[in-house]
């Protein structure tokens, strides 16, 4: 059962995209993130999501990088590759690609461009549209700030009934619409939070991990929250979970990429530049979050 061929639980990083001053990938500098995010205890990466600013990469470049990830990983860990298009065409060719790639599933967003038409009824047939022709298991992908559309948990519920979409990567921050989903779902059909700043709430209503920003450099601290909430210890997970916070929101809320790329580059990592149309953090909020970094114990 393919629902059931697929072990999502952990924290997943959606992996930032290098680029040089440039413009171009700087796929070495991925290699040095790549094994540096090896020695974490991360359950595997999405290549291509909001965070690897995938508005901005090519067709070509979005494969590209789902090859040099899967190639470095060589299987030992799962890559998700986000194949969502404008149209339901370009997303099913767009899974093959990413398929022939060595993805091990795909995250398809919701079609956001006209958001106005996209009801129950167009969204549920877009993504049985696009599981029916998917070579891989196809995770929903629910992102309101960046979509303006928020999946109600009725049209998850019944996106779920394909056999070949296994689960969502929910970034809306209602995990009282987790619950609604893990108590109705079909067996095996999994939720994973969309944000480290309410992953302990979304693991009490039943999600069984997380895609999170943070854990671009914060994965060991996540993989924290859910280990200490599995052996029971709910103050230790309650403990990690409020320090995060407010680092969480500035890597995401508050300044996005941009944010999260200078906080890679504080701990070590390479963040480097963002592509326009974002643009790249000021002294300022550098400051922000080199101090919040400090005082989540990160840095």
């Amino acid at each position: 059962m393919i629902k059931d061929s697929l072990n999502l639980q952990g924290v997943f990083p959606p992996l930032a995209t290098p680029f040089r001053e440039d413009g171009g990938i700087a796929y070495d500098l991925l290699e040095s993130n790549l094994v540096r995010w090896g020695s974490e205890p991360l359950s595997g990466y999405v290549v291509g999501g909001s965070n690897g600013e995938f508005t901005s990469l090519t067709n070509v470049e979005r494969v590209s990088l789902v090859r040099f990830v899967s190639d470095h990983v060589k299987g030992a860990r799962i890559v998700i590759a986000g194949s969502g298009m404008p149209s339901t065409q370009g997303t099913i060719e767009m899974g093959v690609e990413m398929a022939g790639a060595g993805a091990s599933a795909l995250l398809v967003i919701t079609p956001s461009y006209f958001k106005s038409k996209m009801d129950h009824h167009a969204l549920v047939g877009y993504f049985a549209a696009v599981a029916e022709a998917s070579p891989l298991p196809v995770l929903l992908y629910n992102v309101p700030a960046n979509t303006g559309i928020d999946m109600p948990a009725e049209t998850i519920l019944a996106a779920a009934r394909h056999p070949r979409i296994v689960g969502i990567k929910d970034s809306s921050g209602r995990v009282d619409k987790i619950g609604t989903v893990v108590k109705n779902a079909p067996e095996g059909f999994v939720v994973l939070a969309g944000s480290g700043g309410y992953f302990l709430g979304a693991l009490a209503m039943g999600a069984v991990g997380t895609v999170a920003a943070l854990a671009n450099i914060a994965g060991a601290a996540l993989s924290e929250i859910l280990e200490a909430f599995q052996r029971g210890d709910i103050g230790k997970a309650q403990e990690t979970q409020l320090r995060l916070i407010d680092v969480n929101t500035a890597v995401t809320a508050r300044y996005g990429v941009p944010g999260l790329k200078a906080a890679m580059d504080m701990m070590g990592y390479y963040g480097g530049p963002v592509r326009p149309p974002l643009m790249d953090l000021e002294t300022e909020p550098r400051e922000e979050i080199r101090r919040l970094l400090v005082e989540a114990g990160l840095s």
